[in-house]
């Protein structure tokens, strides 16, 4: 591994992953797709982490000028030789990002908006200076990057809605070239304000915006956005005519934000680590753009830079964990009973088919049911399965790290859901102080209907009995005078559930059989020797419990079976 190139782990910075030598994935075959299909206005929507801002990096310091050429040495794009003749270095760029433009009130917002592109519009202070500008000109560039006595920028709001067609004029007035805009997370503002309730007003400003760099001025070359989701042209691109939208559904420039599999083999091979390629693929692939077979690149980097750290390392949630996810919470408690049917098929493999809308405005999220669909199809929580037919769009789970998520909240929600009831959970759980094997059966199986199973599909075996470990051992939990332990080493191996209640010296010890083909019997006896030759109750015992259950129990589905020695 030594000599290796880094692994620019979280890095968005095109130039600086080039010029120190960072592992790079080339994508500047964007550029020439781009040059070629030429539109004035340009939108990418992708779900976060695909490489979108780093692929707005490369698109700036191709571009703008006085870049340095060599950056690009060795890319696909340094074939293209009248392309980079042509365009590169040639054109003043205004790239902003409005990632960080949130704030629980409007005012707040655009203070956070007044910083992003006063700090963009500083990077050319010599307009300030510049003969080929009007003293006019240069008096209202002054006003972009005037600091009030906190050191803030303090544009009024005019000015401000303004501020993106007037930097880009001063531009090419001084360059005598038209300019690039690229706006990086163009919805997030619009996210956080419908987040807090001052929903209407971002959009008006917003659209003006927009609208006036974006449309009707006249110093544009042409301009790239990025975003999760693909707003509605009423909401903020009315009057846009040249405007060309690329979604996670379309074929042209499928390649360029993700990794593809050969792109992930390459990166493999390069390190040594194509024994793991079959984890990866499963955890990280299984995104499709435009009918592409696409990695999730955050994933892929994290992990081999954890594998280079110790080649022992098991896959982990690195995307799903960069995000709060709240848009799966909100569709699991609002789901209903043929849509919680719908969650337990795709949990088990399976697809689901959907009429997908994916032109939305934020109102439009929680108005009903389907739109939650589309939100989970356009942010990357589900993936197209197979062609769509008569306008309905095949939805499966992309991998197992965001099945992870989705059983993860189905248990959270299930927690949640149990304890409205504490009555019958402390009944449900003493059942098995008391060793009522009826109660128990009765209980569990109440609770099986309640929540969200697994399907008897193809799902491993291992994953559909951890998925009702998990719920039993999440209705334990709150059992706050019980000691409750998971796969704790016990004796001669690993037990599925212990319990220590001290008051009675009563120990307990469950282990959970799926019923292949409803062999509840079978599945019991299986539970119920294992925990025998192994000796799971011998800690209990070291532990000072007097009396020891031991609970084999059987599930298929939503039903159970359950035996007791």
């Amino acid at each position: 591994m030594a000599g290796k190139a880094r692994l620019p782990m979280g890095m968005e910075d095109f130039e600086r992953i080039r010029r120190e030598g960072f592992y790079y994935v080339d994508k500047t075959g964007l550029i020439k797709g781009l040059l070629e299909h030429m539109a004035y206005v340009n939108l990418f929507t992708r779900p976060r982490r695909f490489g979108k801002t780093l692929n707005m990096s490369m698109l700036k310091n191709f571009f703008e000028t006085g870049s340095d050429r060599t950056l690009f040495d060795g890319l696909e794009i340094s074939g293209e030789k009248e392309i980079c003749d042509e365009y590169m270095g040639k054109f003043p760029v205004i790239s902003v990002s409005l990632k960080s433009v949130e704030s629980d009130t409007f005012d707040g917002a655009k203070e956070k908006m007044r910083s992003v592109i006063g700090d963009k519009a500083s990077r050319f202070l010599f307009l300030a200076q510049s003969d080929r500008l009007s003293e006019t000109d240069r008096l209202q560039y002054k006003k972009l990057v005037e600091l009030d006595d906190k050191g803030m920028f303090a544009m009024p709001d005019g000015l401000l809605e303004n501020s993106l067609l007037m930097l880009s004029r001063f531009l090419q007035k001084h360059y005598g070239q038209k300019t690039v805009i690229l706006i990086d997370e163009y919805d997030v503002p619009l996210d956080k304000a419908y987040q807090s309730g001052y929903y209407d007003a971002m959009v008006a400003f917003i659209r003006g915006l927009f609208g006036q760099a974006l449309k009707t001025n006249n110093s544009l070359y042409f301009a790239v956005l990025t975003g999760c989701l693909r707003i509605s042209r009423e909401s903020i691109f009315t009057g846009f005519n040249n405007f060309n939208v690329y979604t996670v559904s379309d074929v042209p420039y499928n390649e360029y934000f993700g990794f593809t599999d050969s792109e992930v083999r390459d990166l493999l091979a390069y390190y040594g680590l194509m024994d793991k390629y079959g984890e990866i693929k499963a955890w990280y692939d299984g995104y499709r753009f435009g009918g592409l077979e696409i990695y999730c690149p955050w994933d892929v980097i994290s992990h081999c830079h954890a594998l280079r750290m110790s080649s022992s390392v098991s896959p982990c949630n690195y995307w799903i964990n960069t995000s709060s996810n709240d848009i799966v919470r909100r569709f699991i408690n609002r789901a209903d009973a043929v849509t919680r049917d719908e969650i337990e098929k795709l949990i088990g493999g399976g697809s689901v088919k959907k009429e997908i809308h994916q032109e939305l405005t934020y109102r439009d999220l929680d108005s009903d049911m389907d739109n939650l669909w589309s939100l989970l199809f356009t942010t990357g929580y589900l993936t197209q399965d197979g062609e769509a037919e008569n306008g309905r769009t095949g939805l499966v789970i992309p991998n197992r790290e965001v099945r992870w998520k989705y059983i993860r909240q189905i248990r959270k929600w299930f927690r949640e859901e149990t304890l409205k009831n504490r009555q019958e959970l402390e009944c449900f759980c003493r059942a098995f102080e008391e060793k009522d094997v009826a109660a128990i059966e009765a209980g569990f199986t109440s609770y099986l209907r309640k929540t969200i199973s697994i399907r008897d599909t193809n799902v491993k075996k291992e994953m559909k009995e951890n998925f009702y470990h998990g719920i039993l051992l999440g209705i334990f939990a709150n059992m706050g005078c019980w000691k409750v332990k998971s796969n704790v080493e016990y004796g001669e191996g690993y037990s599925d559930i212990c319990v220590e209640i001290e008051d009675s010296g009563t120990g307990i010890v469950i282990e959970l059989k799926y019923a292949e083909g409803t062999a509840f019997d079978a599945a019991c006896e299986e539970a119920l020797r294992q925990m025998k030759d192994r000796n799971y109750e011998e800690t209990l015992l070291d532990d000072g419990m007097k009396t020891i259950y031991r609970y084999g129990i059987a599930c298929y589905k939503k039903r159970c079976k359950v035996a007791v020695e």
